[in-house]
């Protein structure tokens, strides 16, 4: 393209420079985020996110947890503190026995008492420990546990078990219903030991037996809950809890409406399951004496064993 000349008498047009437009105001420069690398979720993962449920299962609420001890000086309760933490024995037990005996805070078939406090009291006493109410009213439960006991009675390779058992059985009473007073005491005492049992907390010297009577208590009723719960499925011993909960005890009506049969009869049943449970270990020693006897020489009437008659000769 041709560019014609000014016109004269004028003075040349400088050349247009472009600037880049500038703010007015100075300042740091503004960091930029970096997107993250999309992370591809592989085929397991994503089908357990997708099934996972969108909020935790509900738990149940722990009453207030004291602890008393009446003499630090008593060497049970240095015995104690070493062999577990406090508060969480005490809220571990809590957990086992509510997880046993209700099926779930939110479930309509479950009503948990309302005991708003235990307090663990250690002090020296004759015994293991038992449970009461406080002097406040029956919702603030004591737990009094032997130092006695924890410093003699138990091996120390046994402390922590046992103290965890002792726990799990005696905050059963904080939570267990009684049939307005009139539920047999072998009964309270077997489903305590039963909710230890399945806490896994049984000492190496229970075992099941079936002889005396049902209630006899503790680990011997325990037991046959036991065998209750896996004949009639699981739930059969929240649901005697409940029973216990809305009326009195009564034991044709009570075992009748509860498993369709009288308790001697289900007692009677539990015997023979214990029994054939003990005779393969009889049955076996059996075998193996009659093996025994059919590997030494029998000496018939009228003859003699060859070392006889060696004997015989000299």
């Amino acid at each position: 393209m041709k560019t014609e000349p000014p016109p004269s008498g004028t003075s040349p047009l400088p050349p247009l420079v472009f600037m880049p437009a500038q703010s007015s105001r100075t300042s740091d420069p503004v960091p930029t985020s970096v997107p993250r690398p999309t992370q591809k979720l592989s085929t397991a993962e994503s089908e357990a996110s997708s099934s996972a449920p969108s909020s935790k299962a509900p738990i149940f609420p722990l009453p207030k947890l004291r602890l008393e001890i009446r003499d630090l000086n008593h060497a049970g309760a240095e015995a104690f503190l070493q062999a577990v933490i406090a508060s969480d024995a005490l809220s571990m037990s809590v957990k086992s026995v509510l997880e046993l005996l209700y099926h779930s805070p939110d479930s309509p078939t479950t009503t948990v008492p309302p005991t708003r406090s235990v307090t663990l009291i250690l002090r020296a006493m004759d015994g293991v420990a038992y449970t009461t109410g406080s002097d406040l009213d029956s919702d603030h439960k004591e737990i009094h546990f032997s130092l006695d006991y924890i410093h003699k009675a138990i091996s120390q390779e046994r402390k922590t078990q046992e103290i965890m058992g002792v726990l799990t059985h005696e905050m059963v009473h904080c939570y267990q219903y009684n049939a307005f007073g009139t539920c047999p005491g072998g009964l309270i005492e077997g489903i305590a030991d039963w909710v230890r049992l399945n806490a896994d907390l049984s000492p190496p010297h229970w075992k099941k037996e079936a002889t005396g009577k049902w209630d006899a208590g503790y680990q011997h009723t325990g037991y046959f809950l036991e065998y209750l719960e896996q004949r009639f499925g699981k739930g059969t011993v929240r649901r005697m809890n409940e029973k216990l909960r809305i009326q009195k005890y009564e034991e044709k009506r009570f075992w009748t409406e509860l498993l369709g049969r009288p308790v001697e009869q289900l007692w009677g049943d539990y015997s023979d399951a214990v029994e054939k449970e003990t005779k393969p270990e009889d049955d076996e020693e059996c075998v193996i004496v009659e093996k025994l006897d059919a590997s030494t020489p029998k000496s018939v009437e009228g003859s003699a064993t060859p070392a006889t008659k060696l004997e015989d000769e000299q």
